[in-house]
């Protein structure tokens, strides 16, 4: 048995105030945060609309997300060799992902964190599947997004492995005191 668990990082591991930012077909400018993106941008980019994604290459205003004491006490219990962060960002943005998740007491090896570039729920699913390829056949993968969820359970689903894929959510309390 070779266990592997991966964690996305926005709104899972952590929660940060970086927005993508967005020039309309007609020359608007505007942002999106992470959530709206997840959801509109596909949208938004058959439209026509060109994405900026460079406030995503660093950590703004980042706090713990709803799994990262899962992933410390994997830690503590197993050590990180096995433990992943997978994100949409740039790969540009994995130096500052460390440096976050070091300053909350999560200590990953920086080749651990990956930045896909790449937004869409089957760029994480082929991520796995190439782990599954390198001998991994336990997995646990956590994302807040249903649509990567989705990809990734599809995924697991073909393949010879043990899997739990999870959806990150945060707790209702939290986001009710947050708008209160």
């Amino acid at each position: 048995i070779r266990k592997i668990r991966v964690f996305y990082f926005d709104d899972t591991l952590a929660t940060t105030k970086s927005d993508v930012l967005f020039t309309a077909p007609d020359g608007t400018k505007g942002s999106l945060n992470a959530e709206e993106f997840a959801t509109q941008g596909k949208a938004l980019l058959d439209q026509g609309y060109k994405f900026d994604f460079s406030e995503f290459n660093k950590v703004t205003k980042g706090k713990p997300g709803p799994l990262l004491d899962i992933a410390k006490k994997i830690q503590a219990a197993r050590g990180t060799e096995d433990v992943f962060v997978l994100t949409a960002r740039a790969p540009e943005a994995q130096v500052a992902i460390k440096e976050f998740l070091d300053s909350v007491g999560l200590n990953l090896p920086l080749k651990n964190i990956t930045g896909l570039g790449n937004s869409t729920g089957a760029a994480k699913a082929n991520w796995l599947v190439n782990k599954a390829a390198e001998g991994y056949n336990d997995f646990y993968f956590a994302d807040d997004a249903l649509q990567n969820v989705t990809a990734v359970r599809d995924a697991m689903s073909v393949l010879d492995v043990k899997s739990k894929v999870q959806q990150a959510k945060m707790s209702l309390e939290a986001d009710i005191n947050e708008d209160f």
